[in-house]
């Protein structure tokens, strides 16, 4: 499709003073071949189609870099509860029941909800991730994927044969949309011998890792009472960082922990509304930015969150940033905003394909309307999508040149099937009748 976008302000994410008020995008084969002034687009492009509407703000893609999509099928089944009596009493048990066929439709669940928000890449941890990948394919989005490991369980070293083989399987396909990685849980979890052996894979298959790191108190002060050093020291120890790292959470980081993150290029993905409900505190994300760690933002699953609006993290991450410094100027908007998308795509070793809008680069484009009473007047299009802005709001999303929802509709899936399967897995998991509603 040769695909043409004008009349529209456009953020291409290169820079804050870089906005393109009357701006336009040229589209082909699922890469952009011009950004700019819509005055000077090529005059000899013929699209295919043409969008345009002067209310919409285009800006690249919304990257989720850490969630646990098929985890849709908790949303709202167990609150207010710690992480360790979460994951052990409610979590673990459910997952000791799912079947493929419920990641897969807990997953369209996620595609769908993410897409209809303008996310149009995310990083993904969970089980049976043939189905996971299936649903991508089938949806259109991009994601990294990576197989859980938890290696003091049985099964460990079936459960990493298992990873290699995904990985050879779908790593680059649906046209380049699925990459993967390696998906060790956490140091908890993954003792240093076994985290060796991750790693070694890691090299062999030529993947990075995804890892929870540092989430809680008590897993630092645990890893500490074991090992003698924090998480990220562990970590260190074992090699880990001897491949790309996406670590999830980085809440309880020491300044030694930061240096080694920075040092080895290693990405931290903040979760600040899955850290909020589960009181995990807050992440030194202004301090992380300062010592040059890439840092992306994640909505965690959304048995944690519980949703996966990745406009409502943007604006947690800045307001937490700025109540947790005393400082107003601690996160401002743009750096909010680039953690969404262009700190998003390095961390998931994707920033030469998407998270900003340049020539060359995947088409991975959002319009977001303006014309909404929460949105005007509209003195900062990037204030205003960072502090006031709604899933809602987004009207077109494309993905790899590719329109899946377009007037506020996702047209790439039968919401309404997915939304049905979906409860009736998770009727069954729960084994007791949901709340009435209206499917």
């Amino acid at each position: 499709m040769r695909l043409l976008i004008k009349d529209i302000t456009v953020i291409p994410m290169t820079g804050p003073e870089e906005i393109i008020k009357n701006g336009a995008i040229a589209v082909e084969d699922g890469r952009i071949v011009y950004v700019g002034p819509a005055e000077e687009a090529p005059s000899d492009f013929r699209p295919n189609r043409v969008l345009r509407g002067s209310n919409f703000v285009a800006l690249p893609g919304l990257v989720n870099a850490h969630t646990h999509a098929a985890m849709t099928l908790f949303r709202g089944y167990a609150d207010d509860l710690p992480l360790k009596r979460w994951l052990e009493e409610a979590i673990w048990p459910l997952e000791a029941k799912l079947k493929g066929e419920d990641v897969y439709w807990g997953t369209l669940l996620a595609c769908a909800e993410m897409l209809l928000g303008g996310t149009t890449t995310f990083a993904d941890m969970y089980f049976f991730m043939d189905e996971v990948a299936e649903a991508v394919d089938k949806s259109g989005i991009r994601a990294s994927l990576a197989r859980g490991l938890i290696g003091i369980l049985p099964g460990a070293d079936k459960a990493l044969k298992e990873s290699e083989e995904f990985v050879r399987r779908w790593h680059g396909k649906a046209n380049g949309r699925i990459t993967c990685m390696l998906g060790p849980h956490a140091p908890y979890t993954c003792p240093p011998a076994y985290l060796e052996e991750v790693v070694r894979l890691a090299e062999e298959l030529q993947v990075g890792i995804h890892i929870h790191v540092s989430e809680t108190a008590h897993e630092v002060e645990e890893i500490r009472r074991q090992y003698g050093c924090s998480p990220v020291e562990m970590l260190e120890k074992a090699g880990v960082f001897r491949v790309p790292v996406l670590a999830a959470h980085g809440v309880h980081l020491s300044p030694r922990d930061m240096e080694i993150l920075a040092q080895y290029k290693a990405a931290v993905v903040h979760n600040p509304e899955s850290n909020m409900k589960l009181a995990s505190g807050i992440a030194p994300v202004t301090e992380l930015l300062a010592a040059g760690v890439t840092v992306a933002l994640g909505t965690d699953g959304a048995a944690s969150n519980n949703n996966l609006d990745m406009w409502e993290e943007m604006r947690a991450a800045a307001l937490l940033a700025k109540v947790s410094r005393n400082d107003p100027e601690a996160l401002p908007a743009y750096q909010a905003l680039e953690m969404a998308t262009l700190g998003g795509a390095k961390a998931l070793g994707l920033a030469d394909q998407i998270g900003t809008l340049e020539v060359g680069k995947r088409a991975d484009i959002v319009l977001v309307d303006l014309a909404r009473a929460h949105l005007q007047p509209p003195h900062d299009p990037i204030s205003h999508l960072v502090y006031a802005a709604r899933a809602s709001d987004v009207d077109t999303v494309i993905v790899d040149g590719r329109i899946v929802v377009e007037g506020g509709r996702l047209i790439t899936l039968d919401l309404g099937e997915i939304m049905a399967r979906s409860c009736s897995a998770a009727r069954r998991l729960v084994g007791k009748p949901l709340h009435r509603s209206l499917l």
